[in-house]
């Protein structure tokens, strides 16, 4: 038998799921595939608070793998919301390589929208003893038509 809490739940279920759908713009290849479009490159704004933060963009660890920046005291992995889960595999491995704390810096293109990855990932941080947060695009320094500083990034693409 039905009860009203599990209605509820059921309710609460369907309505993540919409909002989790809604979070991201879907684009499809020729051939059919589905792929979330972004308006900014990740290098983008890895670039923009690498620099902030004194890091080293692209180090290279000796197993090849590349860490997005690296600072004094952290290897940083930066991925988009809906890449929550490996960016944090992707991190873990950095810190066994450098010996620094893993960091995950999450892009949220759609913050009230995508805030529910960045919380799996802080609650997971807490749990796996890495570090988190979350940058916009604020961090990038829009012009008035959306467009960033740096002249590879996406957003210069006419094509876009």
């Amino acid at each position: 038998m039905i009860t009203i809490n599990k209605i509820k739940i059921l309710i609460l279920i369907f309505i993540f799921s919409i909002n989790a759908s809604l979070a991201f713009e879907y684009g499809y290849t020729s051939d059919n595939y589905k792929y979330i479009k972004h308006n900014h490159n990740e290098a983008s704004y890895q670039h923009a608070w690498c620099s902030a933060h004194n890091g080293i963009e692209e180090y290279q660890n000796k197993d090849f793998t590349r860490v997005d920046c690296l600072t004094d005291t952290h290897a940083i992995e930066f991925d988009f919301a809906n890449k929550w889960a490996e960016s944090i595999g992707q991190a873990l491995h950095y810190q066994y390589m450098t010996g620094k704390k893993a960091k995950v810096v999450l892009i949220l293109e759609n913050p009230k929208q995508e805030m529910i990855y960045f919380n799996r990932v802080f609650n997971l941080s807490k749990i796996y003893n890495f570090d988190a947060e979350y940058v916009t695009s604020k961090i990038l320094c829009l012009n008035e038509d959306g467009k960033c500083k740096y002249n590879t990034c996406k957003c210069h693409n006419k094509k876009h």
